[in-house]
């Protein structure tokens, strides 16, 4: 063992004259380690959070829309098979997006209609992940001969069907605003459709406004022919979507563009990564704290010290390994507090995750409990934060014991 840290290690291991130095070193080493598991728990959190957004928002949304400038996109099986041969593409099913009015008895609400096919959606977005009553196939349009055919089924979400008062097997009409040319005039297009299945994605934002129907029928109740709005794509990294997309907007050409999902949320997640950074610097301030601590401990043993300094001195000791003597001093306490903050949050985080006992009222918040997501780069960064703060807090302490003269301090001994 050096001499220095051998030193250090018996400086901390003594009993000394004054409990009080003892007390606040161990106040010391806590602060540390309050600051380090508050850090991991509460950036585990956010961090989970993030991810459980995440997976919400892709519930109902591909990693990457194709569209064209003329807001309709012709020929699109041919285009899907260009799509789904970049590099990169998993998938790729047509949609059409369009804004209507739902009407069931005396409620009326706006809403956005989606229409898709069910058997290609199921390979870009996790459509049945998110159905709760009913079935996606029973969204194709009736077939068979009859007189009074069964209207098409539509899926809506949770809290539109709530606010509509409508359930399974119910039935609504849906109006389309665009209408159409009659001698008349513009009348706005009206159809009933029966309700075959409610979902719930998590985000209140599209339980109460999509309501989604076949391709097919969005295409004759819009009038569009065989035209969709775009492609919804699937990419094997999502993080890779936007290189992806240019890939496609090259190989496609104009008027076709591309708009990824994390330009179309960047406002949300710029605010969940702001947010994270100012907690972060939030609860450094605990951590200094303690640092503070460790400074006002290392002064107040080296005014205890006194007389075994300048002993140290005289027998050969240079100010450098006195020096070296109170940093590694503060630095085990630092790296005893971060230790046992990093086992305390890790700990608990992984309680949070299995047992789930902090609750959440669901009617006002979207989960139920606290995600918990620990990453490596995020505990990282504590760590060397937290051993960085306390090594900086023993400069000055360190730097005053080593410039201590013998002569003065055993001159009255």
């Amino acid at each position: 063992m050096p001499f220095e840290l051998f030193v250090s290690y018996r400086y901390l291991k003594a009993k000394r004259k004054q409990s009080f130095i003892s007390i606040i070193t161990v106040i010391s080493m806590a602060g540390v380690a309050l600051g380090v598991m508050a850090m991991i728990v509460v950036l585990a959190v956010m961090s989970g959070f993030e991810n459980d957004l995440k997976n919400k928002i892709l519930g109902l949304n591909s990693h990457l829309l194709v569209l064209s400038w003329d807001n309709a996109i012709t020929q699109y099986r041919t285009i899907s098979n260009q799509v789904e041969s970049v590099p990169g593409v998993l998938g790729a099913t047509p949609f059409i997006m369009t804004q209507v009015m739902l009407s069931s008895g005396n409620n009326v609400t706006g809403a956005v209609l989606r229409g898709l096919d069910p058997k290609s959606a199921s390979k870009v977005i996790s459509i049945d992940r998110i159905l709760k009553k009913g079935q996606w196939s029973a969204l194709a349009a009736p077939t068979g001969e009859s007189v009074n055919p069964e209207p098409p089924g539509i899926i809506l979400g949770q809290e539109l069907a709530r606010g509509l008062g409508v359930s399974i097997s119910d039935t609504l009409s849906v109006i389309s605003p665009l209408g159409e040319l009659t001698p008349l005039g513009r009348i706005p297009k009206m159809r009933v459709f029966k309700v075959v299945g409610i979902f719930e994605s998590g985000m209140f934002e599209y339980d109460s406004t999509i309501a989604f129907i076949s391709l097919n029928q969005a295409q004759l109740f819009l009038g569009l022919g065989d035209k969709v709005t775009g492609l919804e794509v699937k990419t094997r990294d999502m993080y890779q979507a936007g290189e992806i997309g240019k890939a496609i907007q090259a190989r496609l050409g104009f008027p076709f563009w591309t708009k990824d999902w994390m330009r179309m949320n960047k406002n949300l997640f710029s605010a969940l990564k702001l947010e994270k950074f100012v907690m972060f610097i939030i609860l450094i301030l605990i951590i200094l704290v303690a640092a503070f601590n460790i400074v006002a401990s290392l002064i107040m043993v080296v005014m205890e010290k006194t007389k075994d300094i300048a002993i140290l001195k005289s027998m050969g000791a240079t100010a450098p390994a006195i020096m070296k003597i109170f940093i590694l001093e503060g630095v085990i306490i630092g790296v005893v507090g971060t230790a046992l903050g990093l086992i305390g949050g890790i700990g608990l985080c992984e309680m949070l995750d299995k047992y789930q006992f902090i609750k959440l009222p669901s009617d006002v918040y979207y989960i139920s409990s606290l995600p918990v997501q620990m990453k490596a780069w995020d505990i990282m960064m504590i760590v060397i934060s937290a051993l960085a703060i306390c090594l900086i807090a023993t400069l000055y302490p360190a730097w005053q014991a080593s410039r201590l003269d013998p002569a003065e301090a055993l001159r009255y001994e």
